[in-house]
């Protein structure tokens, strides 16, 4: 064997299963999920790009085990509480983890070999509305329509230019307002000053209309209902 070929497989021995999927998640939060391949993945970990199919035997395997680690860490909701408080907050630590994976957004949803940890989750959702006493049809509603507010702020969040009031209110007088003669855009000459104004904070946006979902999917339950108590 070469030295060249010694160095590899000294490299290659450290690998395991997890250390791939954890450096394939962290090179996602860095770059994002489009440039994430075999190749440049083992070159991350100083490895033989072959070696990395001992351990996933496809990119879609690999896929399928990144987006089961976004969901490990998602906390499950919380029993021995009201069904409103415990989605809220599966529905917060979803969001603050699709914050530190934004990559995961567009693919949380797409996998059709899902993990043991993807499946406790939806499992653990389902159990929540159902025993809060929505229908095994209308827990799915709210299922979907929950996760579809979650995923699809986080997608919108992850490309807004800004991330605080402060920033926000820069952006609104320097780019948006010179852009808005106020005798062709009234409105949103209002809207943008109330804004400013108020100090309004894009971050607590999420809180309000996740709010108004839940609020809006309470009479569609029939309570004191358990199905499989």
């Amino acid at each position: 064997m070469s030295a060249r070929e010694q160095r590899q497989a000294a490299s290659d021995a450290g690998l395991s299963k997890q250390r791939v999927v954890e450096e394939a998640v962290r090179l996602a939060d860095r770059e994002g999920v489009d440039g994430l391949s075999m190749r440049r993945l083992a070159s991350t970990l100083g490895a033989g790009a072959m070696s990395l199919y001992h351990y996933v035997a496809s990119k879609e395997e690999l896929l399928d085990a990144m987006i089961d680690v976004v969901f490990e860490e998602i906390e499950l909701p919380p029993e021995g509480t009201d069904w409103q408080s415990a989605m809220r907050r599966r529905a917060i630590s979803a969001r603050q983890v699709l914050a530190r994976h934004p990559w995961a957004s567009g693919l949380m949803e797409s996998r059709t070999s899902p993990g043991p940890a993807n499946l406790r989750h939806h499992e653990a959702v389902t159990a929540c509305l159902r025993k809060a006493g929505f229908s095994a049809l209308m827990a799915t509603h709210a299922n979907w329509l929950l996760d579809s507010y979650v995923y699809g702020f986080a997608l919108q969040a992850a490309n807004l230019p800004f991330d605080t009031a402060e920033e926000l209110a820069d952006v609104i007088e320097d780019a948006y307002l010179p852009r808005l003669p106020p005798d062709e855009f009234p409105y949103l000459n209002e809207s943008a000053a109330a804004l400013v104004a108020a100090g309004f904070d894009p971050a607590k946006e999420f809180v309000f209309g996740l709010d108004l979902v839940l609020a809006a999917l309470e009479p569609l339950r029939a309570p004191h209902v358990n199905p499989h108590p």
